[in-house]
């Protein structure tokens, strides 16, 4: 047996899965090489076998062509169910870690869940990684269901429904480029007066509304940094609107809320120690702390929900696009 087809079979095998189905289909192709080198001039000789081998093509296309008849990683009738339990697990997750978060405690669920205790930071660096290993759990679960082959219907409950089957309200063009016109005008208009401020007192945040003698409300460090995290937000969501006159990319939505959760982590490390530049009696300075916290604990959760549904909408946009052109190949 020719040292070629060997290295040539076991490159096909890459491309192929399941044991058996492989092994059947390299006995296939190794008795198809053999024939046609067999028929040719050559013979079985090295020469023949390596023309039939170039004739044959590609390892990868060889085995694409197999793997077209073969069962898909995640039958298309169960791929809306992929984002479905994703969601669902990471918002249950997401739900834990603001419970770990403000009340410093962790869950044990051996051996299904572990959720440590975590500071702000910690938490912001673990969400990300809590929708991956979420999203690998439910893809998992659903290729093991495909591969079965049996009818699985998976239960999902009846006032739940999927990003595309609400319909948003439908808006004349000209009316919803409008609206975002004014709502950029007006953002830009706060951006600017907040940079005035800024420029002017070194902070933007004041304990009075007397502009010929302002009180800041935090100390001069903390003021200028809290300042400038905020003017940041106000100018993300300027630019937003200002590049939504242009396109209606959800990717517009998803880097906002990526920058925006960035910011509210920023402001969840300002430590409380000589923060405000007023007097805080100590009885109340623990619920400023909690009501702070808890407030923008919960703007991050909002912030990250909408992340989520970007990001599920531009998916299944892309598969959308996709699925035809498959179609089109098979046929």
């Amino acid at each position: 047996m020719s040292d070629k087809l060997e290295i040539y079979l076991d490159e096909i095998s890459h491309f192929l899965s399941g044991r058996a189905e492989r092994e059947e289909i390299l006995s296939e192709i190794r008795s198809h090489i053999m024939e046609k080198a067999a028929a040719g001039p050559g013979g079985s000789s090295g020469d023949a076998i390596e023309k039939a081998i170039a004739a044959f093509g590609p390892a990868r296309q060889v085995a694409e062509r197999y793997l077209d008849h073969s069962r898909p990683i995640i039958d298309p009738a169960y791929k809306r169910y992929l984002f479905r339990y994703t969601t669902l697990l990471f918002a249950f997750h997401m739900l834990l870690t603001v419970v770990a978060v403000i009340f410093k405690e962790d869950f044990v669920l051996f051996p299904f869940l572990f959720m440590p205790r975590l500071g702000v930071i910690e938490a912001l660096m673990y969400l990300p990684t809590a929708f991956l290993a979420d999203l690998g759990i439910v893809t998992m679960i659903l290729y093991f269901i495909t591969q079965s082959g049996k009818d699985v219907r998976l239960p999902w409950p009846k006032f739940g429904v999927d990003l595309d089957e609400v319909k948003p309200p439908t808006k004349n063009f000209w009316v919803s480029r409008i609206a975002t016109a004014v709502g950029a005008v007006i953002m830009l208009a706060i951006t600017d007066f907040a940079l005035y401020l800024f420029s002017k007192h070194q902070t933007i945040v004041f304990v009075n509304l007397d502009w010929t003698n302002p009180r800041p409300l935090f100390t001069p460090g903390a003021g200028r940094r809290i300042s400038l995290i905020i003017i940041a937000g106000f100018a993300v969501a300027t630019l937003n609107l200002l590049v939504k006159l242009f396109t209606s990319s959800r990717w517009v939505d998803v880097i906002d809320n990526i920058v925006s959760l960035g910011l509210i982590g920023l402001l969840l490390t300002q430590s409380f120690d000589n923060l405000f530049a007023v007097r805080i009696a100590e009885n109340i300075l623990p619920k400023i702390r909690f009501a702070a916290k808890f407030l923008l604990l919960f703007i991050a959760l909002m912030t990250t929900i909408q992340l989520i549904k970007s990001i599920v909408i531009v998916s299944r946009r892309r598969l959308a696009q996709r699925t035809p052109l498959k179609t089109e190949t098979h046929d």
